[in-house]
């Protein structure tokens, strides 16, 4: 695989390392500010991309105020050191979303740190992967965690791992839907990939189950997502009834 590189450079140990000095720095010397100038401020830079989703309206909220998904790096969460890093060039023409089915959802932000960490032992430990499969993880608490991140190649879905960004809402979404606030901040994470420049304008949207024998991300869930922009009818494997892979 070789020593491949993005705009963070290789990552190893200690470059990891020095990316989480960054964010506890940033920490320390965020200042009290006015609230609306608050709204708009970057909390922080992760790999070359801002931890402050785009602004987006929100519906019934007074004054048409907007609000915004964020972003928490692998420091925030904390993950282990990645094995190994490969990445895939440009930008990203596939979107895929799973479900987690284990752990189940979670729903304050210490719990869904430690359902990230719990997905990262089972693919690096058990599995013997190089890290958690999954780009990005969505918690119940409507934060977005970073896990390999963009253009990283994942282990989420066979012959799109170099080509794709895998998004997994964090639960077991067979029949019932996850909250609007995890699915507001899955579209905002892509709306956000694709401004960036991460995920190709014109990328096609699937659900795991359309890429491999799964009922990922569950019958609720895939039900949603298909109503959304971009999604892609690739094949009749979209309508196989569920199976005994959750995952």
């Amino acid at each position: 695989m070789g020593d491949e590189r993005s705009e963070c450079g290789s990552v190893s140990g200690s470059n990891w390392g020095v990316l989480h000095a960054v964010t506890r720095q940033d920490k320390q010397q965020q200042q009290p500010q006015p609230q609306q100038e608050k709204e708009h401020q970057p909390l922080r830079i992760i790999c070359g991309y801002s931890q402050h989703m785009q602004p987006v309206a929100t519906d019934g909220v007074a004054g048409g105020a907007a609000r915004s998904s964020q972003l928490l790096s692998r420091a925030d969460w904390g993950a282990r050191v990645p094995k190994e890093v490969s990445y895939f060039e440009g930008p990203a023409p596939y979107v895929i979303i799973h479900h987690s089915y284990i752990p189940g959802a979670c729903v304050t932000t210490p719990d869904c740190m430690r359902s990230m960490r719990e997905m990262q032992d089972f693919h690096q430990v058990d599995r013997g992967w190089n890290d958690i499969g999954y780009s990005f993880g969505i918690g119940g608490d409507g934060l977005i965690y970073t896990g390999r991140g963009f253009n990283v190649v994942g282990a989420h879905a066979p012959k799109y791992n170099d080509k794709s960004v895998g998004i997994v809402l964090i639960g077991d979404w067979r029949t019932e839907l996850p909250p609007v606030s995890m699915l507001q901040a899955a579209k905002d994470l892509i709306a956000f990939g694709v401004a960036k420049g991460y995920i190709d304008p014109s990328y096609k949207l699937l659900g795991h189950r359309q890429v491999r024998d799964t009922e990922c991300p569950g019958g609720r869930l895939f039900q949603e997502i298909s109503t959304w922009p971009h999604f892609t009818q690739l094949n009749t494997t979209a309508e196989v009834q569920p199976v005994a892979n959750k995952i």
